[in-house]
């Protein structure tokens, strides 16, 4: 995607690849600033403490983080005890074990002394298949939103509007987002396009993050207050939720941004679709129950009782909006049930949300 007409990506390698460099994602949009990763140390803080985020950049940036990890002890325990500690920066998100677990078992069928090269160059194709897949998302729900737009009368003075939750733009992937693929490609269509962006406490990533990517893009769109989704649905002026995931269940739970099963709750209420971007790698077979089986992080409290905004004099700093102490409760993460999933968009086509179709599409070739 592109910042002020430039091509940029949240991940790149340095020219000579011994470090990667991301966007510090924290002190957007006030602040475009990088920060390079030259260690696995590095890379897990940068993963932990946000500076990098959305489940597919985690993965990707993870990949090469065990990479620079083998550099100095390649040896088939540090192979497993790197991949287990990286993966423990955060739990929920599956692409992050994805990822590290496909690094692990291709370069332990190497000698140890061609270990680290071989996890550096998978890291790259990692990253480079994320675009591609996310390109192909955005293939397969334009027809869904071309579609709605026919039945709902689109045309001149009658956008679509869409909604989504969290950023599950290009910031959290290497390139075109998931939920945001299908709207970048309907945009440059020439489909009119309206989103609203909901703020997405306690963090804020559709204000900070998904509002900055859609204002470079040029999409129109509308900033609102977590709460007047249902709202505006009830209204008739939202025509389909997208969002992404952070873990999807062998029978279609969906674990997303917390927040993300009132939307599902809303649209159902009201017949408004709603759709999951869903990366494959995304998906987990290995668990059934979402609620009772996936891990839901508990982050600090302090994202709740505190917010980051940028004061007069130009600099970004942090504000208290509760009285001091007050305790705070945090779940990063909720499970949105399979009854109330429309279809999951994947690289591989649109499926229900149902385990016979998820196993079925796996065992499609890729």
């Amino acid at each position: 995607m592109k910042v002020q007409g430039q091509a940029l990506r949240p991940l790149r390698e340095t020219a000579s690849r011994d470090a990667v460099v991301v966007i510090d994602q924290r002190l957007l949009p006030h602040r475009l600033a990088f920060e390079t990763l030259a260690t696995p140390e590095a890379v897990h803080h940068a993963i932990r403490e946000m500076v990098v985020r959305g489940a597919p950049l985690i993965g990707a940036t993870a990949a090469y983080g065990l990479a620079l990890a083998l550099k100095p002890d390649a040896s088939d325990c540090a192979v497993e005890e790197q991949a287990e500690w990286l993966k423990a920066a955060r739990p929920t998100a599956v692409n992050l074990a994805w990822a590290l677990d496909r690094v692990v078992r291709h370069v332990r069928a190497l000698p140890a002394g061609e270990r680290a090269e071989a996890a550096w160059v998978l890291a790259a194709a990692i990253a480079e298949e994320d675009v591609e897949v996310n390109r192909r998302i955005g293939e397969h729900g334009l027809p869904l939103l071309r579609d709605i737009a026919a039945r709902k009368g689109v045309g001149p003075g009658r956008p679509l509007h869409v909604l989504t939750h969290c950023n599950a733009g290009w910031l959290a992937t290497v390139d075109w987002g998931t939920a945001t693929s299908p709207i970048y490609q309907g945009h440059e269509a020439g489909l009119p396009l309206h989103v609203w962006v909901d703020e997405t406490r306690p963090r804020n990533q559709g204000a900070s993050l998904t509002a900055w990517e859609l204002g470079q893009a040029g999409v129109p769109h509308t900033l609102i207050a977590d709460n007047a989704g249902g709202h505006l649905m009830q209204h008739g002026q939202v025509d389909l939720v997208i969002v992404g995931c952070d873990r999807v269940t062998a029978r279609g739970d969906v674990c997303n941004k917390i927040g993300t099963y009132l939307k599902a709750l809303a649209a159902h209420d009201n017949g408004v679709p709603f759709f999951v971007a869903m990366p494959t790698s995304t998906l987990d077979l290995s668990v059934a129950d979402g609620l009772a089986e996936i891990p839901i992080e508990e982050r600090r409290g302090r994202e709740v009782t505190h917010l980051a905004g940028l004061a007069a004099s130009g600099e970004v700093i942090e504000v208290a909006i509760a009285p001091a102490g007050t305790p705070a409760a945090n779940p990063a993460f909720d499970v949105t049930p399979a009854r109330l999933v429309t279809a999951l968009i994947t690289e591989r086509g649109v499926v229900p949300a149902e385990e016979r179709a998820l196993h079925a599409l796996m065992a499609q070739t890729p």
